[in-house]
């Protein structure tokens, strides 16, 4: 498993890794509408093309292809976290999370939050993030539940 600095250039297979990782899950958490709605965000939300070209991010790659990545954006928030579907539950999540908290903490940043899916916040939580409350959302006219969570750098 190869990881590396995000580049724009990646920006493409990044969308294909979001798509497979929402079309992937279960649909006792997300139904098929639901997963429709979030996955074509790749595609219509010019905030995920910035927080592409602006953020700070790493991917991890086997062979070539990207199968996880993660970006901060704006500097204290991650604010895309996916898996490709057959790569979820393998440890990658982790390895990433590690990977933007140990350079938030190098950056001296006291703090980064997230809103975490109903999928997600659980290995947030097992990385001793804190939930600061559930929320609702709505994406084109779906309604979703997430997580506003909160994760305090220690500095030692």
């Amino acid at each position: 498993m190869n990881l590396r600095q995000i580049t724009i250039k990646d920006q493409l297979e990044l969308k294909k890794v979001y798509f497979d990782s929402i079309q992937s899950l279960d649909e006792k958490t997300y139904c098929q509408e639901q997963k429709r709605a979030w996955s074509s965000q790749a595609w219509d939300n010019p905030n995920f093309d910035k927080s592409i070209f602006k953020g700070k991010g790493w991917l991890l790659s086997d062979q070539g292809i990207i199968i996880a990545f993660a970006i901060r954006y704006p500097n204290n928030k991650i604010s895309l976290f996916y898996c490709k579907g057959k790569y979820q539950r393998q440890g990658y999540g982790s390895r990433l999370l590690h990977k933007l908290e140990g350079d938030a903490k190098k950056e001296g940043l006291a703090s980064l939050s997230t809103e975490a899916s109903l999928i997600s916040y659980k290995l947030f939580l097992k990385n001793e993030w804190e939930i600061i409350r559930k929320e609702k959302v709505i994406i084109n006219n779906i309604f979703f539940e997430r997580y506003k969570m909160i994760k305090i750098i220690k500095i030692n």
